[in-house]
């Protein structure tokens, strides 16, 4: 089945991760397209999570001024476009974006503009999440969560905590959390991906998210995937980045069927469309041809999807809507 036609929705993208090799190109013409493959998409297996994600140095590298930034956000929403993404969740780390003099709000303020103005050009709903990042300081996990404070109104909506969970513990980032919890940001974070169900459970329990970004250790846990079922936490689930990281040997392997035939909330995503070199349509034929799923698996998705979205309750009914009439 073709799923390229479908209309989808994606919680879990990162924008320094999904630089196609036309917008590199026009942020440094002297590459070639061999060192673009070599430079930003991964093998298809890596050593592990922190050698997955060193290819999204060169994505931020090229994202330290206005108009690359501009340039960069426009180029994903064109992706999405030609991948029929109706609504996405554009995340990343402010402080990533500041090594050529631009400071975090200035960086906020140029994603949020242009994602605002590709919403209207594209005809793509869209939020943007925060993250701080594992191996950040207290500091820069407060003034990260804080830049969504400030912004609130806008569409920055969410809170997210990404990088290296195997190499670095929750501590510096409990007071980023609370002081989300205190101001009503809705929160998701990183767990279960290079690490197995306790950091799902330390994640959990510290930093009380609505969403967990991967989660698909949670297999290993059965009275973590009940508590996931009875809180109704909703796992942001990146089938091919699980491959190449190693938390899953094969697809064959994989959680996807395991979680969804347990009933609990999860959507289908990319994470990273260069680094992984999929699109959601890719992802839902490979469960297709793995799984035996349907377009209702898919609906279902989806639908989880929206109803965990960091959105507006008037956007929430128009994307249920759209997926009803398409599947």
């Amino acid at each position: 089945m073709n799923f390229n036609s479908f209309p989808k929705v994606e919680l879990h993208v990162h924008l320094d991760c999904c630089l196609s090799y036309e917008v590199v190109k026009v942020l440094n013409p002297a590459i070639s397209y061999e060192t673009y493959r070599e430079s930003f998409i991964a093998p298809p297996k890596c050593i592990d999570l922190a050698d997955y994600i060193k290819r999204a140095i060169k994505g931020f590298e090229l994202m330290q001024t206005e108009s690359q930034l501009r340039l960069v956000t426009r180029d994903l929403f064109r992706q999405l476009q030609a991948d029929h993404v109706i609504y996405v969740e554009i995340r990343f780390a402010p402080l990533q974006h500041t090594y050529q003099g631009l400071v975090p709000e200035e960086v906020v303020e140029i994603v949020n503009d242009e994602t605002l103005k590709c919403i209207s050009d594209y005809n793509i709903e869209a939020s943007i999440i925060l993250c701080t990042l594992r191996h950040y300081s207290e500091e820069q996990s407060m003034e990260t969560v804080q830049l969504l404070q400030k912004y609130k109104g806008t569409l920055v909506s969410g809170f997210d905590i990404a990088a290296d969970e195997a190499g670095y513990p929750i501590h510096n980032h409990i007071k980023a959390f609370e002081f989300a919890h205190a101001h009503d940001i809705p929160c998701t974070a990183h767990a279960g991906e290079a690490k197995g169900a306790e950091s799902m459970w330390e994640t959990l329990r510290h930093f009380h998210p609505h969403r967990i970004g991967h989660g698909v250790r949670c297999v290993e846990d059965e009275s973590l995937m009940e508590y996931l079922l009875a809180e109704k936490i909703h796992l942001e689930v990146c089938p091919t980045s699980n491959i190449q990281t190693n938390v899953f040997d094969t697809m064959q392997q994989h959680a996807a069927d395991r979680i969804f035939n347990k009933g609990i909330s999860m959507s289908i995503n990319t994470d990273a469309r260069t680094i992984s070199d999929v699109t959601l349509s890719e992802e839902y034929t490979l469960l297709s041809k793995q799984f035996n799923w349907n377009v209702n698996h898919f609906k279902t998705c989806n639908l989880e999807a929206i109803q965990h979205a960091f959105t507006s309750l008037e956007t929430k009914d128009k994307l249920v809507k759209i997926i009803q009439e398409s599947y």
